[in-house]
């Protein structure tokens, strides 16, 4: 008979709408739109609603929305306004950055770059309102600011790619394109220009910091799924009242590696790794160009590589 398994089931509990607690006075209001979908419950809880949008959340949207419109826009006049031609060549399109001719000016013609500059201003602005939205309602919601520091990890890398870098090398053509092959191009030309980026350390410390945080999300996932016929995905309880389930999982760990995470670490475990990947990745990518022309002339300088 096949064992208990929880990969890809769970017990649905449906009830009337959780509408959250009580917003304070002058705070725009929850829409109220709730219900319930049988695979979303799949893989989170099957209610969706309410949402909160309120003023930030409007800004992040409208500015979001106009970014992907003028990035669309421009893939569909690359192809020659024809459907099936946009269809087919979506992953090759591209909406690409000023020329070097034009340095870091803002005032470049549109067809020239400029399209492309409204379009980071306008990501940045939506991304900025975003995160300042999940700042306040972490705040009125009297939660940590994990969630905040966390985006904002992701958000550095993003200013240093499109903005940051190329403002300290004076130049829009050092930014990454808007396309799926000419980010790909951009980040294999950028390793081959500047000396193999696999020399640089805070590259491979970004690679490190990626590959953990994979293996720590899975082996927490795993280790709840596999403990959930105990009630292990109710970590809160299991946290204050330690049960079989995390008795079972702190052994299995202790007696296949000698050492376990608990309930609450390994979520800092996680957190930092996923967090470190993005911000060392950032510095890496702002030292390039900038601090060292050559990484693997560095590496070698420095006996990181042979000479």
């Amino acid at each position: 008979m096949a064992t208990y398994q929880n990969i890809f089931t769970q017990v649905q509990l449906k009830g009337p709408p959780e509408m959250g607690v009580p917003l304070p006075p002058g705070e725009d209001i929850r829409i109220p739109s709730t219900g319930y979908n049988y695979w979303l419950g799949k893989i989170g809880q099957a209610q969706f609603g309410p949402i909160y949008l309120g003023t930030l959340g409007v800004i992040s949207l409208a500015f979001g929305a106009a970014a992907i419109m003028i990035i669309g826009l421009n893939f569909w006049a690359e192809a020659g306004w024809s459907p099936q031609t946009f269809m087919r060549e979506l992953f090759w399109l591209s909406l690409d950055p000023p020329g070097p001719e034009y340095g870091f000016s803002p005032f470049v013609p549109l067809n020239e770059g400029g399209w492309f500059i409204l379009t980071g201003a306008f990501l940045t602005i939506s991304v900025l309102a975003w995160w300042a939205r999940t700042y306040r309602r972490a705040k009125m919601l009297g939660m940590g600011m994990h969630i905040p520091w966390a985006f904002a990890s992701a958000i550095w890398l993003f200013l240093v790619l499109g903005f940051i870098r190329p403002l300290l090398l004076g130049s829009w053509a050092e930014a990454v394109p808007y396309g799926v092959f000419s980010h790909l191009d951009w980040t294999n030309n950028f390793s081959l220009i500047h000396g193999n980026l696999f020399y640089n350390p805070f590259h491979a410390l970004s690679i490190v910091f990626l590959y953990g945080s994979a293996v720590l999300f899975a082996m927490h996932g795993a280790t709840i799924l596999a403990v959930g016929r105990y009630g292990g995905e109710r970590e809160i309880e299991q946290i204050t009242d330690r049960g079989t389930a995390s008795e079972r999982a702190g052994l299995f760990w202790r007696w296949t590696m000698g050492f376990n995470a608990t309930m609450e670490s390994i979520h800092r475990w996680a957190w930092w790794f996923a967090v470190l990947t993005t911000f060392t990745g950032g510095i890496g990518i702002l030292l390039t160009g900038t601090v060292v022309d050559n990484w693997y002339v560095w590496a070698q300088e420095h006996y990181y590589a042979p000479k």
